[in-house]
């Protein structure tokens, strides 16, 4: 007997393309809600918008962390309700397929999933975390450069104030130019130019040259009468402020790796708090992980509408209890990071919880005859459903006239 048949490489190609569509679909509707705020992030901070993409690619883990799960859900239930509505699953059962063997090749599936989630949230995210923190830090800093804003003043040091009419060649040339420039002992320089670009100062790299051409400078000296002067070229030096080295990786408990989390959280030679965050962490990325596991069997459950219905509702309950159960993690661990509560039972008590329901929806669909998994809202949506549609029926003339005809002709 082969191990995998030819029906099992046919559930495998129904759970392939929407699993790989809800990967796309998850993953891109989290980067776009985020990358909207990173461009008017970058943008107010004057950063090159290069840093966006750059910032993007770092938070990519993150989100493959939640969208993964959900993927793999959502392929092995729209998989199964394709079965179940055509009735092919009907003709699965007859022969003597039972859902624990169709799940056959759809835990294979998680085996390989969850290796690849276990080393995003192990390894690949700690990283992808602290080049995120290292690429904000250096954009507050104006290590990555800052952008001189047309029309409006910057200030590139504290002492100078800077604003330009246009610039031209990506904010090599600038044209429209007026500084102003505090000295230490009060004198203040106001420079109007034609125009400018900066220069790189080979002698000094702590200090850039802002050459102006065809401008006036008015110096103002406190006491004396304002002295007005003219030039064809001007190099005015600009020190660039002094940018602190970014921290090392290690400032919170998510830029650890899994090894160095069980290192710190189990360790006699760190501090209550940081055994406290090591644990709560560790437990967190494992039971997201595990969590995996069960997947499957709530698939199934909820992909089985009841006969002679197309009721989709079993979709939206199993989002709501995969992001639900996220969320719920996600409080667990900062919770059990503050000391208030131990990270087994924040963490791993949710975990048996939402198992023992799968397990027993599992039952009640596999070995229960006509058993639903969630019969009970099945039964009250379509309740729902029938009031909505009778209350929109009255309050059309054209179908209440339809169902008069209808009556008449009845009778």
């Amino acid at each position: 007997m082969k191990f995998i048949t030819a029906l099992d490489r046919y559930i495998l190609r129904l759970v392939l393309l929407p699993m790989f569509g809800v990967f796309a679909l998850a993953a891109s509707l989290l980067m776009l809600e985020k990358m909207l705020r990173l461009f008017e992030f970058v943008s107010s901070e004057g950063g090159p918008i290069g840093v966006v993409f750059r910032m993007l690619v770092n938070l990519v883990p993150e989100y493959a962390s939640l969208a993964i799960p959900l993927g793999l859900m959502l392929g092995i239930l729209f998989a199964f309700r394709k079965l179940a509505t055509s009735s092919e699953l009907d003709v699965m059962r007859a022969v003597g397929w039972s859902y624990t063997r169709l799940l056959r090749v759809p835990y294979l599936i998680t085996f390989v999933l969850v290796a690849v989630n276990f080393a995003i949230v192990g390894y690949l995210q700690p990283l992808a975390r602290y080049g995120y923190e290292e690429l904000d830090y250096e954009l507050r800093s104006g290590a990555l450069g800052a952008a001189i804003k047309v029309g409006e003043f910057t200030t590139l040091e504290d002492r100078v104030a800077l604003r330009v009419e246009e610039s031209h060649d990506d904010g090599r040339r600038l044209v429209g130019i007026f500084a102003r420039i505090a000295e230490p002992g009060g004198q203040v320089l106001s420079i109007s130019a034609r125009e400018g670009r900066f220069l790189a100062n080979k002698e000094n790299r702590n200090t850039i040259i802002f050459r102006l051409l065809d401008g006036t400078i008015v110096q103002d000296i406190p006491g004396k009468v304002p002295r007005v002067l003219s030039f064809s070229q001007h190099d005015l030096p600009i020190d660039l402020p002094a940018i602190e080295r970014f921290r090392e990786r290690g400032d919170e408990s998510r830029e650890y790796l899994l090894p160095e989390l069980m290192r710190i959280g189990w360790s006699k030679d760190s501090t209550a708090e940081q055994r406290d965050a090591g644990q709560a962490n560790f437990n967190y990325r494992m039971v997201e992980v595990v969590m995996m596991l069960m997947l499957p069997l709530l698939a199934l459950s909820l992909a089985i509408p009841p006969k002679r219905s197309t009721s989709a509702l079993g979709v939206f309950v199993s989002i709501v209890v995969v992001v639900a159960y996220h969320k719920v993690n996600q409080y667990g661990q900062s919770v059990a990071e503050l000391g208030r509560v131990d990270p087994l039972l924040a963490l791993w008590g949710p975990f048996v919880l939402l198992t023992l329901m799968i397990a027993w929806m599992y039952y009640q669909v596999a070995f229960v005859p006509g058993g639903q998994a969630i019969g009970a809202l099945e039964n009250g949506y379509a309740w729902l459903a029938k009031r909505v549609k009778a209350l929109t029926r009255r309050r059309d003339p054209a179908a209440n006239a339809a169902d008069a005809q209808e009556a008449a002709a009845d009778v």
